[in-house]
């Protein structure tokens, strides 16, 4: 992927550069209740996830997660791209921003370049989300950005379940077009 720029953000493979901000968006308590706790405490685990996830992914897949960060500045603020999932037939839009720079657009914002380099550098036609039943902000964007919902999906070992939102990546612009 090359990397994407928007009209304040810069989205980019990630690299083992990133690892102490791994370390802190990961450990953020909003990233493990809605997200996960992926236990990456301290750098070295950090670039063991780069290796085996993002980068990983971009070469198995043409896509993966990449770092969001402030044009103006170069800092990092989140993470965001599109993954391939084995209990998902399409690909996963995922997202993630450090708390201090919610509620300023910058989410909707690198979804919809994401998802725009996924329709039309890769030829997706439909993307997927997966989203916690009670995490209201990100089924908010998601039905900014023309998801609906579409099923739920079983946690293993019946633990809940968790919401999949689903869009038609062919015919609809992304919210940030217009």
């Amino acid at each position: 992927m090359p990397t994407l720029e928007t009209d304040r953000l810069v989205i980019r493979h990630f690299e083992y550069g990133d690892c102490d901000f791994v370390v802190r968006l990961f450990n953020e308590p909003s990233f493990i209740r809605n997200v996960e706790d992926k236990g990456v405490r301290t750098p070295a685990q950090a670039a063991f996830f780069l290796t085996r996830g993002p980068m990983a992914s971009y070469q198995q897949h043409g896509h993966g997660l990449y770092l969001v960060a402030l044009k103006d500045s170069g800092r990092p603020i989140g993470m965001c791209g599109l993954l391939k999932r084995n209990h998902v037939p399409d690909v996963d839009l995922g997202y993630a921003l450090l708390p201090e720079f919610w509620g300023r657009g910058y989410a909707i914002e690198a979804a919809a370049a994401v998802l725009d380099f996924g329709r039309r550098s890769l030829g997706l036609r439909v993307a997927s989300a997966l989203v916690a039943p009670d995490n209201t902000r990100s089924v908010t964007l998601l039905t900014n950005l023309g998801f609906a919902f579409a099923q739920w999906l079983p946690l293993p070992g019946g633990s809940g379940a968790l919401a999949v939102y689903s869009r038609d990546l062919s015919c609809a612009p992304d919210a940030a077009e217009g």
